[in-house]
């Protein structure tokens, strides 16, 4: 197996390097688009819904290049690996959870976001191991804080989440056992209302509480955004913080998690 060489200052600049983002159509991920774009990368985004990408190809012009796409196709992912070779490859896709009590899930509503969030994160950081992408690249995937605290109205989605981070933590593992230079890191952010699933998981657990969605928010802090997450990533895409594996996310910036979680 040839390995690529080192891509030069990396850790200084995006400028003209490409980056992939899936889930890019909405939430954190079109955050993280924008974010990308203005500090010059190229963006390549995968999302399923094509009126979405295209309004956002619209707004960030011919530095983003729509791909209407299952991001959890490992033939989707393959194919996007070996055509663009990304710097940056930041795995956002996810399903958004059927917000019920555990005895009101099916199987399937329990399990979709294994199906998509968890499959979309394997797939990826699979092939990124087996290319491999180039050494100085970076590999960025979206967990959740539910990963630590649980989320009880959301079936499997806080253990999906959990998923995600180990897959990103075992193969920061084996990038730096075959000496490939890769770095993994799994960004968990702070349940907020500024995304649609966000927002769904918020007015169910306000009224689990009996509050107003107001209330429920106001109790939590200041609310994290989208343009928030998108700064975050683009610091972990820059290399400023390379020191941990996994990021708690809330509007007060990223904090290392610590290893025993």
């Amino acid at each position: 197996m040839t390995v690529e060489q080192p891509i030069e200052n990396h850790t200084d600049t995006l400028a003209g390097a490409t980056a992939i983002v899936t889930g890019v159509s909405r939430g954190f991920g079109r955050g993280i688009a924008r974010a990308l774009v203005a500090a010059g990368a190229h963006v390549v985004g995968v999302a399923r819904g094509r009126p979405q990408l295209d309004e956002l190809r619209d707004e960030l012009g011919d530095a983003f290049s729509p791909v209407a796409a299952d991001a959890a196709d490992p033939d989707v992912a393959g194919r996007l690996i070996d055509e663009h070779r990304p710097r940056t490859l930041v795995l956002c896709a996810g399903a958004s959870p059927t917000m019920r009590p555990l005895q009101e899930q099916t199987w399937e509503s329990f399990s979709q976001t294994w199906n998509v969030d968890v499959a979309q994160a394997f797939h990826w950081s699979r092939l990124a191991l087996r290319r491999p992408l180039a050494p100085g690249s970076s590999v960025i995937a979206m967990s959740s804080g539910a990963a630590v605290n649980g989320s009880p109205l959301s079936g499997g989605y806080a253990g999906a989440k959990a998923a995600v981070k180990f897959i990103a933590d075992y193969a920061e593992i084996e990038s730096q056992r075959a000496g490939l230079g890769i770095s993994f890191t799994s960004v968990l952010p702070r349940l907020t209302p500024a995304t649609d699933l966000g927002a769904a998981a918020v007015a169910a657990y306000a009224g689990r509480q009996g509050v107003d969605v107001e209330t429920f928010v106001k109790a939590g802090g200041p609310a994290l955004t989208a343009e928030q997450v998108g700064r975050s990533v683009l610091e972990l895409a820059t290399g400023r913080h390379r020191d941990h594996g996994s990021y708690l996310l809330t509007a007060a910036g990223l904090s290392a998690l610590a290893a025993n979680n």
